[in-house]
């Protein structure tokens, strides 16, 4: 039972109905693996050891007695933004460090209900700002492909344990694109869900309206699987959406046939300076939806273009918001002062690195008299013209296909010393983040340095059935999932 830690979700479960393993077993190879691999990978801040495995006799205790559930005895690795009652929810800032959740989030209650097994806390950028995992105060994590460049972010943990068999899926967050990103540079597959189709409640906000939870895993059918067990509605969420969750999983079927289906490709998200290989995989990716059945329709997004500046306006403002509860008050670091304006100011000097400090700046300017107007206002306005771009795409097409990064991942340092490069790592995700829309990356090739290409499959405002018919469809006629990094 050595190689359990390599399986996907559907492949353990059915072990585990046919008596094959336990979840115990399945929890000890995946410690094993971790223990081997997380050295050089840096995905967890903390692992639970003693919980897992009591959570893993359980789920094999109740497995015997009859019960079933869509997770049980699955070991998932959780985003460190996520609350998980009586853990570290440190965000990777140290503001945080030493805080424990008095609480666990919706999507946490929800995972606990389907079985699941809460593993440990990967990695991210500090407060889910950034897109390399570079701005970790806590702990730094290597791509596992090649450990001199980065993971992507600011999911870059959980995209990473998921590719090195670290964990058998995890849960991150997408912004403006922190789930697909890194799902593309690690070669896992990762899906943003539509603007209220998962409960926020329980994570540690960044930008109130763009955040969204979702999961990252091997295999498409296996993020159906746990997308359905996070999704439905929450009274303590107000931006929930009440509506029936539908049963992705089991609408994945052995049908692999896309006719009928009408695939968009915008012109715009070719942009200038991609790199020649990540354009060759991803139109490559498009011609063999075509050979499936899919008719390929040229259609446009002309206000795209602006999505990286009003994301970076909208964000930031939010964040300025949002990240002003951590004072030194109520919880995590204080650095006393003489009143509170000097504690306000020597906590949040000392506890929030350069990357939060920027944008907490940037987006307090922009909220500020005299430029709201200007700056925010106007964002807002343009963000509503994105929005109807996608709407009338959505009129001539299922389903829009396109790459998520202009490039593979780099090296770690390359653009550290330049924030503006770094952001423009987004400027094909934070389009839908804006919409509201959902989408997922999965893996369509490889960069000749061996770096994973990701291909992004953006559907309308809840039609995630859609998203995943295509990308199990491609999935599952091609090959490029089944590599995995030499560790």
């Amino acid at each position: 039972m050595a190689d359990l830690h390599t399986l996907t979700i559907a492949e353990l479960l059915d072990k585990l109905e046919a008596g094959e393993c336990t979840s115990v077993e399945i929890v000890n190879d995946v410690l094993s693996s971790i223990d081997a691999t997380d050295g050089k990978i840096g995905a967890y801040l903390t692992l639970d050891r003693e919980s897992a495995l009591a959570q893993a006799k359980a789920a094999d205790d109740a497995r015997a007695s009859g019960r079933n559930a869509p997770l049980l005895g699955i070991p998932i690795a959780i985003k460190d933004l996520l609350n998980v009652k009586g853990q570290p929810c440190t965000c990777s800032s140290k503001i945080l460090e030493g805080y424990t959740a008095p609480y666990d989030a919706t999507v946490i209650t929800k995972l606990r209900e389907a079985g699941a097994i809460l593993l440990g806390r990967v990695n991210m950028d500090e407060f889910a700002m950034g897109s390399s995992t570079e701005n970790a105060a806590l702990g730094k994590t290597s791509n596992p492909w090649n450990l001199d460049h980065v993971p992507g972010g600011s999911s870059g943990g959980s995209a990473a344990c998921v590719a090195a068999d670290e964990a058998i899926a995890s849960l991150g967050s997408d912004t403006g694109g922190s789930i697909r990103q890194p799902a593309a540079f690690c070669g896992c597959v990762g899906v943003k869900p539509t603007y209220g189709r998962v409960s926020r409640y329980g994570l540690t906000a960044f930008a109130s309206s763009l955040d969204q939870i979702g999961p990252l895993t091997k295999t498409v059918r296996d993020s159906a699987v746990l997308l359905e067990a996070i999704c439905g509605h929450d009274k303590m969420d107000s931006s929930s959406i009440d509506m029936a969750v539908p049963a992705f999983g089991r609408s994945l079927t052995g049908d692999t046939s896309l006719a009928g289906m009408k695939l968009g490709l915008p012109k715009e998200y070719f942009v200038e300076g991609m790199d020649p290989e990540v354009e060759k995989a991803v139109r490559d990716a498009v011609e063999h939806c075509r050979g499936l059945g899919a008719e390929i329709v040229d259609v446009s997004l002309p206000n795209a273009k602006y999505a990286i500046a009003v994301y970076y306006i909208i964000a930031t403002a939010e964040a300025s918001a949002n990240l002003a509860r951590f004072d030194g008050i109520r919880y995590g670091m204080r650095l006393d002062g003489k009143d509170p304006a000097e504690l306000y100011g020597k906590t949040r000097a000392a506890g929030f690195g350069p990357e939060v400090k920027r944008r907490i700046i940037l987006g307090t300017y922009v909220l500020s008299s005299g430029y709201y107007d200007a700056y925010y206002l106007k964002a807002q306005k343009v963000r509503t013209l994105i929005r109807d771009d996608f709407t009338e795409t959505f009129k001539q097409c299922d389903a829009i296909l396109a790459p998520v990064t202009p490039t593979p991942a780099y090296r770690k340092g390359e653009k550290t010393d330049d924030p503006l490069k770094m952001y423009l790592d987004d400027i094909l995700t934070t389009p839908i983040n804006l919409a509201g829309n959902c989408a997922l990356s999965l893996p369509c090739g490889f960069a000749s340095n061996g770096m994973p290409i990701g291909l992004q499959i953006i559907g309308d405002a809840f039609q995630e059935e859609t998203i995943l018919k295509v990308g199990h469809a491609y999935e599952q006629t091609t090959e490029w999932h089944k590599k995995r990094p030499a560790l």
